[in-house]
């Protein structure tokens, strides 16, 4: 797809001033992701929706949209020092990253610098929200979980394609993770909703946040579920009529 229409399709979820260096690279990196999507898209099925038209707004800037209000883009991310060592993906090893160790990020003895903000994506299918996520925002050290072997495939492929580090891909429930902590979990169109969302908030690290977006229906289960979590006001979705950005903050 061209990068010109991404660009102009994603217009409505960003801001004029979310065009900085760090985001050059975002329209490139979708038109890829889809070319990717679609042919695997054939064989397996990660997205019911065929027309990139609407996968551009409907999967990419609903993803960016989360992704601009929990890492504006004038806040500063921790990073490591860019020092030679290595990405775990699903349990390989690929050059060019700093150590993903599992879903930990390493401290600051182990590497040197401040550890970068750790993100887990529960339930991932195609890689949203979480490679979008992660597009936006390079420097986050980011875990996908997504049990199905199938979609897990596509996820190591599609992290290779885009010369992604620092992503580990756990092929595997989010239940299994515990009591591993992330500063930021996501999710998005999981199955089981209110039966994850438990799981979901032990995943937040004391201070972290849970971003869900879902449809507004939504919003009330899930703050009766998690009445511990401080919750933020609902923020609609672009060019929908009941998605929302949801997100709550764990007590420190």
């Amino acid at each position: 797809m061209e990068t010109a229409r991404i660009a102009e399709l994603l217009k409505p979820f960003l801001e004029p001033q979310d065009e900085t260096p760090n985001t050059q690279h975002l329209f490139p990196s979708i038109s890829i992701y889809i070319d990717m999507l679609l042919r695997w898209n054939a064989r397996i099925n990660l997205t019911a929706i065929r027309d990139p038209e609407e996968i551009v707004p409907r999967h990419f800037g609903e993803s960016l949209f989360a992704a601009r209000h929990l890492f504006p883009p004038s806040s500063s991310v921790s990073s490591v020092s860019s020092v030679s060592s290595v990405v775990r993906v699903a349990g390989e090893t690929v050059a060019g990253g700093r150590a993903a160790l599992q879903g930990r990020v390493p401290d600051r003895g182990e590497a040197g610098a401040l550890a970068p903000a750790s993100v887990a994506d529960l339930g991932s299918g195609a890689g949203f929200p979480g490679l979008p996520i992660k597009l936006w925002t390079p420097d986050i050290s980011l875990t996908l979980v997504e049990s199905n072997h199938k979609k897990a495939a596509f996820l190591r492929e599609i992290t290779r394609a885009l010369t992604l580090t620092d992503v580990n891909i756990q092929n595997a429930r989010a239940e299994t993770l515990v009591p591993v902590t992330y500063d930021v979990v996501t999710l998005r169109a999981v199955e089981r909703f209110e039966s994850i969302l438990p799981t979901a908030a032990a995943l937040v690290a004391p201070a972290g946040r849970l971003a869900l977006l879902i449809g507004s229906a939504q919003q009330t289960p899930a703050r009766s579920a998690l009445p511990n979590l401080s919750w933020s006001d609902p923020i609609p979705v672009p060019q929908s009529r009941s998605r929302i950005l949801l997100v709550a903050r764990r007590p420190s």
